[in-house]
């Protein structure tokens, strides 16, 4: 596994122009991403029982946790997802991407702006790894070059082992030797364009695959039914009023934020289906 490289790199932005992401960069320590592990899953066992706050977590854990509310804030994502949008950012979902020990799940090829229903592509998803992402865990993989084409046809399969809503998939086959993986350790991220062919395999490993997907949008983005998700706001300003600014969370795992959670839930699914 390589050694990550610096956001302030110079070619940072050349790469992503290039091949459609960046990898491995340096965000977080290790043991900073264990203290945000550590939160989280002792927060899974304080909701143990009650899979629909579990199901909440696990999507808006940046709204429900306020160490991870912080870390969608952290200076070197920022200033990483900046050199690509500019200084005015937010976040449209920060969803973890959990794959068990030992777990048949996979994530089929896809791009992540196929089914949300932004009116534009002004975005970039940065990975960020709470646990070790290898390939025997699962890590993703990425096939360069393919950001510059536009969204292709894609099928819904619902398949059982896939991790996606809709378990869609590209339509249009993906040579897998073209692919990438996108090994990464603890507290490192990967950074990728919206439109990229990416897929991951099954976690043959002993421990979780834990992963933080944050989506940076420009606020100049707009859902094209002019509905207004819930979107948290973490650089400069919007001068737009596309979404609904969220605060920071109110308090760790709070009544008033599983309510909120649930009511842009009903929307996302909405918008996503």
């Amino acid at each position: 596994m390589q050694s990550g490289i610096s956001v302030q790199s110079a070619d940072l932005t050349e790469r992503y122009q290039r091949d459609g992401f960046v990898l491995p960069l340096d965000i977080i320590s290790p043991a900073e991403a264990k203290v945000l592990r550590d939160d989280l899953e002792a927060a899974e066992t304080e909701l143990q029982g009650n899979s629909e706050e579990l199901t909440l977590l696990r999507s808006y854990p940046d709204r429900l946790l306020p160490s991870f509310d912080a870390v969608i804030r952290h200076e070197k994502l920022i200033h990483a997802a900046s050199q690509l949008l500019g200084p005015d950012l937010m976040v449209w979902s920060a969803a973890l991407f959990i794959k068990e020990a030992n777990s048949p799940h996979i994530v089929s090829w896809h791009q992540d702006l196929t089914y949300w229903g932004l009116d534009d592509a002004e975005e970039t998803t940065c990975w960020l790894a709470l646990s070790e992402a290898s390939e025997q865990s699962g890590c993703m993989k990425f096939v360069p070059g393919s950001h510059t084409k536009q969204i292709v046809e894609h099928v819904d399969t619902f398949a059982e082992d896939n991790l996606l809503s809709r378990g869609q998939e590209i339509a249009v086959e993906v040579n897998e030797s073209d692919a990438v993986p996108v090994a990464l350790l603890p507290g490192q991220s990967s950074m990728h364009h919206g439109h990229l062919f990416h897929a991951s395999g099954p976690n043959t490993s002993d421990d979780r695959r834990i992963g933080m997907a944050i989506r940076y949008i420009k606020p100049s983005m707009k859902q094209n039914t002019g509905d207004k998700p819930l979107v948290a706001l973490v650089s400069g300003e919007d001068s737009y009023g596309h979404f609904t600014i969220a605060d920071s969370p109110s308090s760790r795992l709070s009544h008033e934020d599983f309510k909120l959670c649930r009511t842009d839930k009903a929307l996302k699914q909405r918008l996503l289906y």
